[in-house]
Parts: C-alpha cells; structure tokens; sequence
C-alpha cells in the first residue's frame, strides 16, 4: 500500500520550480501579473482538479480571469465521457489560433480525461500544432513543472499515460464557490462497465484517508461553507486499499459529525455497492442530503449484463425501494444510457416501466456514444440513431410527467433551502435538500444563507416560492 501522499522532497520541487516560473511568467506577460483561464468540461471530478490548477496558478503569480483575450495561459480541463463533450473541445480549441496568432507568447494547455486517450493526443498533436502543452490525469501534481518546460524550452510538453496509483496531498486550492464545495474521497474505477471510458482514463480506485478528509471537510465548514458534496467515481467502493477498515457509510456519518450548520451530498453511486447501512446512515442524520442520486441505466437484465453493471432490475428495485421505505420525502436520481449496442425497443420498453415504477426526481438521459477502446465500442449496433432518438424523445414525455406530478405536490409545503444565485433581477435560485430548484423573488444579500420557502407554483421541476419565516 502506497502512503498515499506527494512526498515533501516532491513538494517543495515543485513550490521551487513555481517560484522560478512567478518572474517568467511576469515578463513573457509584459512585465505586468499574468492572466490565466481555466475552462472545465465534463464532470465534478473535473471541477475539482481544475480547482487545483487555478490553485497552483495563482502561486505562480498569475491572475485568474474569465476572459480568454485577457489570458497569457490558457488551460482546457477536457471530458472522454460523451462524444459530443469531445466535438465541443475541438470546436473551442480550433477558435484559439487566432489568440496564439495575435499572442505569440500565450501557453495553451489541453489536460483530462481526453488526454489519456492515444488517438485524442496524436489528434491533438497533428491537428493543433498552437497547444504547447498536453498532460494527462495522474500528473495533475507536476502541473508547475510541466509550464515551466513548456515556456523555457519553446517546445511542445506532453506527458500522460501513466498510472502509479497515489493520491496526491498538499496541492494548492481554489475554491470556485465560498459556500458550496467539492471534496474528493476517492479517485478512479475498478468496474469497467463496456461503454464506459472512466477506469482507461482516471486509474483504478484509491481511497484518500478518512482523517484526511474528515480535517478538510471541518476546514470547509470552519470557511463557511454550507453545501458539501463528497466525490468519487464510486463513492459507494471507499475504503478499498486502506491499511485501515472503514467503508463509505462510515464516513459519511464522520463528517456529519462535524459540528456546523451545513447538509452533505455525494456523488456517485453505483448500485452493486449501495448498501443499507449507506441509506441507514442517510435516514440517520439531518445534514445528509434527503438525495440519492443512484445510476441504472437500463432496465433490461440482459443489457445490463452486457455493460457488466453486476446488477439486475430486482437488485435496483431492491435498493431503491428501501432507501424510498427509509428516508422521508426522498429526492432519487439516475443516469439512462437509451440504445446501448443490441438493446431492442421492447428492451428499452422495460426501461421505460422502471421509470415508472421508480418514479424518479429527474433522470440525466443520453443516447449511446461509442468510446474509442471500450468493449462495447466493437458491438453489434444494428438500430439507427434516428430510431434510438425517438425511442428518447418517449422516455422523455414519461418522465416529465414524473417530474410534473412530483413538483406539484410541493405546492403548499414548506423546506429548507440554501440560497445559491442570482437568475435573473429580483429573482435567486434557490436549492432545496432534495436538489430541487427553487425561485425565490428576494434580495441578493440572502446568496449563501438558509432560510425556509413555502412554495407557491411549480412548473415541471422547477418550483416558485415565497421566503416564509
């Protein structure tokens, strides 16, 4: 078992090469503080290593800007999930030559899950000869160095490939929100579902340690932070590899310890590993969020055979069924993957009466998106997408009538809600435990606080309300 942390040597490596980098960087940017833009595609995971690049940007002396004309580096976080996350890369990294044409001096950077992908690198190579730098998941912590090869020797840096099955402690931080925040638990996949691209290119899993985790979620609370959501590709697998015994369930009941006025949530759960004591531990405990967000995919036992998900219907129908027994007024989500190689319209029908048996909060539906080197990219696929997306459209319609019902029987009832944004003028969006949003028509100065709403209209899944109380 690795130790499970960046060494100190390696630390303070790095925290010398980016103490290099503050005086270059300053005078490749004009001799003025230079500008760095971050845009992150893809999943929380990603949201929360790009945190970790702002972080170790700004010890290199750079601002962070939203603007990419302002930029003197520029980083794309990159997502291999979907297809079209790919093609939006692509589209978006093609409309920085005219940047690097008018800048000579701009360091564009392309890292993530799509680097770890041969045929994506050798694209990225041949096709975008203006990115200067290609790095891949498992060197996130050698980001200092990677720049600094990058500017000093004029060449194109790439590096990915490479797995060594650590977690990396110590690296610096920025928080894109002050009072709702990612924490990472665990990294990587052991599961190998055929359609899935995750375990190719996040590593296998490896849990960070519990007392880790439980000082950064009290350091989180002791900053204010009121909305926690614990990560991990397969929260429900923490604990595996650990020269300590403890599992997801207890951790989970170790931070809502934690004194504070603050709810938890977390994402995502496999169902093969949701157990009882996970929904007994969320029944338990008022700071856990009333959400469980439980991925089925499919409900045909034959095609979740096929995508080796290690569960049948039975098996789902089980778990969710007692979490609906055990926790009150709960909020469940999914993933659907509609058109999976071989899945047959009758097939999808038993989707479709899972959704109604269930009677899910909102679903995250897609069409099948082959990935370049998972099994299920070499299956037999004989219907068309035009077919497959009509089959969308009806589980669609089904499930907005779910969602519909759902949100009109809140009318009348009061919750708790956690204040989040602005949405349009007089207008915030507001959360409630159950991630249901909420608009409230209410002053800005209410952004970041609890208060109760009674809810006074719904409209599909998106309920209007009055601050009560």
């Amino acid at each position: 078992m690795n130790d499970n942390k960046i060494t100190e040597a390696e630390i303070e490596r790095q925290e010398q090469i980016t103490d290099m980098l503050r005086d270059i960087l300053f005078i490749r940017a004009g001799n003025q503080q230079p500008c760095a833009y971050v845009r992150t595609y893809g999943c929380q995971q990603n949201v929360a290593d790009s945190e970790k690049l702002k972080g170790m940007l700004e010890k290199m002396g750079c601002a962070l800007t939203e603007d990419e004309a302002k930029a003197d580096i520029i980083i794309f976080n990159t997502c291999a999930v979907r297809e079209h996350a790919e093609d939006r890369v692509f589209g978006n990294v093609g409309q920085l030559k005219a940047l690097k044409k008018k800048k000579p001096s701009l360091l564009i950077g392309l890292c993530g899950c799509m680097m770890e992908q041969q045929h994506i690198a050798e694209k990225i190579y041949k096709s975008f000869p203006y990115v200067g730098l290609v790095f891949g998941t498992h060197v996130i912590h050698k980001f200092p160095e990677l720049v600094y090869n990058a500017v000093t020797s004029g060449k194109r840096t790439i590096e990915r490939g490479y797995d060594d099955g650590e977690i990396y402690e110590g690296l610096p931080l920025h928080r894109d929100g002050s009072f709702k925040g990612w924490l990472p638990i665990m990294y990587g996949c052991d599961n190998f579902c055929t359609y899935c691209i995750v375990p190719h290119v996040r590593g296998r899993e490896r849990s960070r340690r519990p007392a880790t985790v439980i000082s950064e979620a009290r350091a989180m609370v002791s900053a204010g932070y009121k909305d926690i959501t614990l990560l991990g590709q397969n929260v429900n697998s923490y604990g595996k590899g650990l020269d300590e015994e403890t599992d997801f369930a207890s951790l989970l009941q170790s931070v809502a310890d934690i004194e504070g006025d603050f709810r938890i949530r977390f994402m995502t759960s496999h169902p093969k590993d949701a157990s009882k004591k996970l929904i007994d531990t969320m029944a338990a405990n008022e700071k856990i969020c009333n959400h469980l967000h439980l991925p089925f995919q499919c409900g045909s036992d034959r095609v979740l055979k096929k995508m080796n998900r290690r569960y049948t219907r039975e098996k789902y129908l089980e778990i969710a069924n007692y979490a609906k027994s055990r926790i009150p007024d709960l909020s469940l989500t999914s993933d659907v993957i509609v058109g999976f190689p071989g899945e047959t319209y009758d097939e999808f029908c038993e989707t479709l009466e899972l959704i109604k048996e269930v009677k899910f909060t909102s679903l995250f539906t897609f069409i099948y998106s082959p990935r370049v080197g998972t099994p299920a990219a070499g299956m037999e696929d004989p219907v068309s997408h035009e077919e497959k997306a009509k089959w969308m459209g009806e589980l669609l319609r089904v499930q907005e009538g779910i969602a519909a019902e759902r949100c009109a029987g809140m009318v009348g009832r009061t919750y708790r809600v956690l204040v989040e944004e602005q949405a349009r003028d007089g207008v915030l969006n507001a959360r409630t435990a159950n991630n249901i949003i909420v608009e409230l028509q209410a002053p800005a100065e209410l952004i970041g606080s609890f208060c109760y709403a009674e809810i006074t209209e719904a409209r599909n899944w998106i309920l209007r309300g009055k601050i009560v109380g």
